[in-house]
């Protein structure tokens, strides 16, 4: 006789149905975003189609789905096994060159460029830069400067050198031939963040063809990919087949860049198309345009959620968001107009994104208003603002209306908050993150909207309630009367509305 309970099939599948909870139903991810709040870094796969997730929380788990782990090390390198997958943790070390300004242009500069390759996924050993006129048109950095990177290379275990600056191929080739690790520069490794982040459609064309278009200029042989293919009846001396100059690998890649490079322009011409149609429905029907830009990691999409509720992806890392979002709000007598969030800059941004990217960036021209958001915390706020305004120089976006909003208010100290005033007069503090602030900012975007201007006085019968709405939603109302007649009103609106008004104007008689 046993004590053994009796065994029925019902019951020992309904003990099973927690297990899919407790073992790997969710994916973790995790970030303190730059609204300060705590992401949400377990979502069950079961309830991510459900209401209370916004996309940006969806997307910030995605992307944290997949991530480098630091702790994983075998004998000879980092890798650790993600979802049947070998991601190579970095171990780089940073050089940079320091031809003028102050110490603390130079340490900004260097830390900013940690930043970067924390973000692209890299563990950072060591940073060195050197005090020059000019870099090493060879290496960089000087001679002596290369020998004591090679021993630090190897002092360390790095397995990546990265350059503060943007490389000739030749300055590239030598120093990996000196270094013998990898050398990236600053302009392939924000390439590399872009290549990460990129998500919709457009996006990743327009990253894709900005790394075609730095990586042709840089394209290197190994050992026989150079020599030549056979073909001809040039003598060689090596028989049947080998005779002869033909096409070189180097010049195939090449050609094959080339053509991929046309395709891709072809394909985003085609995405600038629907982009301009879009705006310029939104145009035809005089809605004016605000647009979020700034400096990378400045707040730009947290500033959006607090301004717009529209939920998109924060983060706090450097060029979190690529992809604009533009959402529609109101004023706060109704007037409707559009709010656009953009691809952050940062300084020395690279041409060639810059050029891949001038369909979006282009948003910023087209606008009413930018809002240019600043990082008030950050230890060189001044320098941000001139590096946004370069990119806006280079974009023709120089000439737009600008409302400097100073964020981050909470962490910032109150005497840069002073000092950025004085410089910036037209400018607001805020602080997305707690919110301070945020009612000046929609009473100075309101301020600065472009207003209507041609007066009209009319009497619309009451089944015109179409019209009624249009001019609460694009107009200006002085006087609203509501009258056996209709609805008399008188105030101002744009060239089209009022045409659209003029037979229901009311004539005075003279």
């Amino acid at each position: 006789m046993t004590h053994a309970h009796d065994f029925t099939l019902d019951a020992e599948l309904d003990a099973t149905t927690t297990w899919d909870d407790q073992d790997g139903d969710f994916e973790s991810g995790y970030a303190d975003d730059t609204d300060g709040t705590e992401a949400k870094t377990a979502i069950p796969k079961a309830d991510r189609s459900r209401p209370g997730y916004s996309t940006g929380d969806l997307d910030l788990v995605e992307r944290h789905e997949l991530r480098r782990v630091a702790s994983l090390r075998t004998e000879l390198e980092d890798i650790s096994e993600v979802e049947y997958r070998q991601l190579r943790l970095e171990r780089v070390v940073l050089v940079g060159v320091w031809t003028g300004g102050r110490v603390e242009d130079a340490e900004n500069s260097m830390a900013e460029l940690a930043l970067l390759a924390e973000t692209a996924g890299s563990e950072v050993l060591e940073a060195i830069y050197q005090r020059r006129q000019n870099p090493d048109p060879a290496t960089y950095i000087g001679r002596g400067k290369v020998e004591g990177l090679a021993e630090i290379v190897l002092a360390t275990g790095a397995d990546t050198v990265v350059c503060d600056g943007d490389l000739a191929p030749s300055q590239l080739r030598n120093l990996e031939d000196k270094l013998k690790v990898k050398v990236v520069d600053r302009t392939a490794l924000i390439l590399d963040i872009f290549s990460q982040h990129a998500k919709s459609r457009e996006g990743k064309a327009q990253v894709e063809l900005a790394q075609l278009s730095y990586m042709k200029q840089r394209l290197r042989g190994w050992g026989g990919n150079l020599s030549r293919q056979a073909g001809g009846r040039v003598a060689a001396g090596a028989g049947i087949g080998s005779r002869g100059p033909g096409e070189t690998k180097i010049e195939t890649d090449r050609r094959r860049i080339n053509t991929k490079i046309a395709k891709l322009r072809r394909e985003l011409a085609d995405m600038r198309g629907t982009r301009d149609t879009k705006r310029s429905q939104r145009s035809d029907r005089q809605v004016p345009a605000v647009v979020i830009a700034g400096y990378t990691n400045a707040g730009k999409s947290s500033l959006l959620n607090r301004l717009t509720d529209a939920g998109v992806l924060v983060e706090d890392a450097l060029f979190a968001t690529l992809d604009p979002t533009t959402r529609k709000t109101t004023t706060t007598d109704g007037r409707v107009y559009t709010m656009s969030d953009t691809v952050g800059f940062v300084r020395h941004l690279p041409h060639q994104l810059v050029e891949a990217f001038r369909s979006t960036l282009e948003e910023v021209a087209d606008a009413d208003l930018v809002l240019h958001v600043v990082d008030g915390s950050h230890p060189d706020p001044e320098g941000q603002l001139t590096a946004v305004r370069e990119v806006f120089a280079e974009i023709d976006a120089d000439k737009v209306p600008e409302l400097v909003v100073i964020n981050k208010a909470d962490l910032a100290d109150p005497m840069v908050l002073a000092r950025l005033l004085q410089r910036e007069p037209h400018a607001v503090v805020v602080s997305a993150h707690t919110g301070e602030g945020i009612d000046a900012v929609r009473a100075a975007v309101e301020a600065e909207l472009p207003h209507p201007t041609e007066p009209f006085e009319v009497l619309l019968p009451y089944e015109r309630g179409d019209l009624l709405n249009k001019i609460h939603q694009n107009g200006e109302i002085d006087e609203l009367e509501h009258t056996a007649d209709g609805t008399l009103l008188r105030g101002r609106a744009h060239g089209g509305l009022a045409g659209e008004l003029a037979e229901y104007a009311v004539t005075t008689a003279g």
